[in-house]
């Protein structure tokens, strides 16, 4: 583990990163980055939640994907809903932190792969828009 202190805004915080493989990577910061394998360690606890993922993500479409693993605190949004572009979908909570999920693009929720209290991965479908 390799610790910084990062200033944001005026705000220091100390956050820790660990190294894998001895690459030093930048953070992407983008809406839907690619799932990366995860470093051999204990597996996290799993939260038994009701998922909808048993369910496959319609194919056509523009995906919304988890950017981080975390919980779904809240998922705003139903199937059929008209969202704009930035419209609020879900909560995702990472590291103590809240972060909203929002809608890429304009347009009507065909499918929420997610509920509230699931636990997601990261690049994990949480929902479709057309």
């Amino acid at each position: 583990m390799r610790k910084f202190k990062i200033n944001v805004n005026g705000i220091s915080y100390n956050v820790e990163v660990e190294e894998i493989g001895g690459v030093v990577s930048a953070p992407a910061v983008a809406p839907a980055p690619v799932a990366a394998p995860v470093a051999a360690s204990a597996p996290a606890p799993v939260a038994a939640a009701p998922a909808l993922a048993a369910a496959p993500a319609p194919a056509d479409g523009t995906q919304v994907k988890a950017p981080m693993p975390g919980n779904i605190l809240d998922v705003r949004v139903n199937v059929g809903d008209i969202v704009k572009e930035g419209d609020i979908l879900m909560i995702l909570e990472a590291m103590k932190m809240e972060n909203e999920i929002l809608a890429p693009v304009a347009g009507k929720v065909v499918g929420v792969q997610v509920a509230k209290g699931a636990s997601v991965n990261s690049g994990d479908v949480l929902a479709v828009l057309a």
